[in-house]
Parts: C-alpha cells; sequence; structure tokens
C-alpha cells in the first residue's frame, strides 16, 4: 500500500477514535422529589462525568416543589461540581412532594451552596442561555421529569441569549432528546406518571419536538432493581445518594430495590443504546387524560429488553455506588 494512503488511514483512524471519546454535553431535567430514582440517575451522571463521558451543563427541575433545588445542588456539591447551573420551573405547578422524606433528611445533612428554588434561574431562561452558547447540534438533553420546562422551552421567544425561537434554538443546537417516559401495555398504550402529571405540556412536546427523541418507557425501569448493594456498602459513609435510598427503601419496607426508571435514560444518553438495549420505532398521541396511545408513525425510538435485566442492574448499580473523585 503506498505510504501516503497509509497516513491517511492512520489519520482518518485516529479522527474517529477521537470522535468516539467527545463527551456527551448534556442538560439534566429531573423532577427530583416524588421518588429516588433521580438521585440514582444522577449519581450515575456524575460518574460520567468523571469518567470523562459527560459533560454536565446544567441541571434544572420541572418540579416546583420546594425540595427540588437544594436537592440538586447538593448532589453536585457531593460529586464536586458545585457551580453547575441549577435551574427551576416558576410555575406554581407541578409540585410533587417526596413522601418517605428522603430529600428532607438529605437536605438536613448535607452542604449545599443553592439554598431554596427562589435562587434558582428560571428553567427557560437557563435553558435558552446555555444552549445558545453551545456548538451546533451538541447538546443531549435527558428529562426523567415531567415535559413542562420542555413544552415552555418550545413556546419560548427570542430574548437576550438568542434571537431564534424556542423551536429554532432546539432544532440548532439540541441534537437528541432522551426520556424516561410513556409506556407500552398488551394494548398498545400507557399511563405513565412523567407523561400524565402535567398533560397540556406532553401533548405538546410529543407533537412539536424537532430533533431525534428516544423513549425508556415505563416497562423497561420497571424490572431493572437497585439500591440494595448500594445501602449495604460499607465502603460508602456519608453519601447522600446511600442516605436518600436507605431512608425510601427502609420506609417502603422494601428489600428487592427500587424501580430504576431514570437511571436507563441517562445510561443511554452517554453511553449509547447498544449493548444494553434494542429499539423499535413508532409515535404516540398524548389523549386529554394523560395516557400515550400508539398510533402510526416512527418519531421515536422506543427502548426494548436485550441485555438480561440482572446485567444492567449491576451496570447501574456499580455507577450509582461511583465515590467523587478528590478535587
Amino acid at each position: 500500500m503506498p505510504k501516503f494512503l497509509i497516513i491517511i488511514l492512520c489519520v482518518l483512524s485516529l479522527s474517529v477514535f477521537a470522535q468516539k471519546k467527545q463527551p456527551a454535553s448534556v442538560i439534566f431535567d429531573t423532577d427530583i422529589a416524588p421518588d429516588y430514582d433521580d438521585v440514582g440517575a444522577m449519581a450515575l451522571l456524575h460518574a460520567f462525568a468523571d469518567a470523562g463521558e459527560a459533560k454536565i451543563l446544567a441541571t434544572i427541575s420541572c418540579n416546583a416543589f420546594e425540595t427540588t433545588v437544594p436537592t440538586i445542588s447538593l448532589l453536585n456539591d457531593y460529586f464536586g461540581r458545585p457551580n453547575i447551573p441549577i435551574g427551576i420551573t416558576k410555575r406554581e405547578k407541578p409540585d410533587m412532594s417526596c413522601s418517605q422524606k428522603w430529600a428532607e433528611y438529605i437536605i438536613d445533612k448535607y452542604p449545599h451552596k443553592v439554598m431554596s428554588n427562589a435562587e434558582a434561574m428560571e428553567a427557560t431562561k437557563l435553558y435558552r442561555k446555555i444552549l445558545a452558547k453551545q456548538p451546533d447540534l451538541s447538546v443531549t438533553i435527558i428529562t426523567v421529569g415531567f415535559f413542562t420546562n420542555l413544552a415552555d422551552l418550545l413556546a419560548s421567544q427570542p430574548d437576550e441569549f438568542s434571537k431564534l425561537s424556542g423551536k429554532d434554538l432546539i432544532k440548532k443546537k439540541v441534537k437528541l432528546l432522551v426520556s424516561m417516559a410513556a409506556g407500552l401495555n398488551k394494548e398498545n398504550k400507557g399511563h405513565e406518571f412523567n407523561v400524565h402529571i402535567d398533560t397540556k405540556a406532553s401533548q405538546k412536546v410529543f407533537t412539536e419536538w424537532n430533533t431525534p427523541m428516544i423513549l425508556s418507557g415505563f416497562e423497561i425501569g420497571e424490572k431493572v432493581r437497585t439500591g440494595i448493594r448500594l445501602i449495604n456498602n460499607e465502603n460508602i459513609q456519608n453519601s447522600p445518594v446511600k442516605d436518600a435510598f436507605q431512608v425510601a427503601l427502609t420506609k417502603d419496607k422494601n428489600t428487592i430495590g427500587r424501580n430504576s426508571w431514570d437511571q436507563t435514560a441517562v445510561l443511554v444518553a452517554v453511553r449509547g443504546i447498544d449493548p444494553y438495549f434494542s429499539t423499535r420505532n413508532l409515535s404516540f398521541e398524548i389523549k386529554d387524560d394523560g395516557t400515550n396511545v400508539l398510533v402510526p408513525g416512527e418519531k421515536i425510538t422506543y427502548l426494548t429488553e436485550k441485555m438480561p435485566t440482572a446485567e444492567v442492574s449491576t451496570i447501574i448499580e456499580d455507577l450509582m455506588m461511583h465515590q467523587p473523585e478528590k478535587k
């Protein structure tokens, strides 16, 4: 083979390798309070960031409940990233509380830079501020809560951050939306929490979103159980992740582990679908009662099972047990 062809092939190989090594630029949108799988999801995201697999651009709450911003702040602080921007919806609802009081427990126990929801930037403004500064088609949005913020972003108008409308800004800057949402039963429909809590927002996003969309449905995370190895790991001490699961699992008298819906979305958003899951292409209509119904179309990439559930659970829980790097 001529020497110049060898050089070209080497350059191309290095280029492909470099592209694969680029961390995913992520905006993480969560309802962190009514469930604690969000805590596990944030642990995964910071583990990926420590490994150079992800860059966390912002952490945003779609839930107005009073513990959400402090919880996000303390987790960012714990993992050594206290300066990650935090946003929150300024709407009165959704306002979903924490029934097991795990959030109140860790907020009281651990330090955090942002003390209240009032101190965080309004969600749409933060989305627009962050997106406007990013390279085109570079941002992965992970949403593991309600679609409130994404609907507001779609409806947003030009401002001091960008001359583009929300739809145009999304189309220009967002590479991918990955969401834990919806579900499919034997009747080809579902009534899933993240979709029905803010139905109007879900309808807007499922109708108008204009980038590729991956959904991890209810039935995927339902079978992935984590938390028991975490709370029994004596090498982990003074961890808000461990404490949140300890408090909630104990209160629920749960001895088999919590369903890990949100963690599956983070796993796929950062590392990709394969080898963990297979997919099918489909479309949903969101009914006025929040039910998602299968309709003709292929707009959504929908996860299906591939790797044995026990293996996925082990991978996710290993990442949840990641400890902060010493800065």
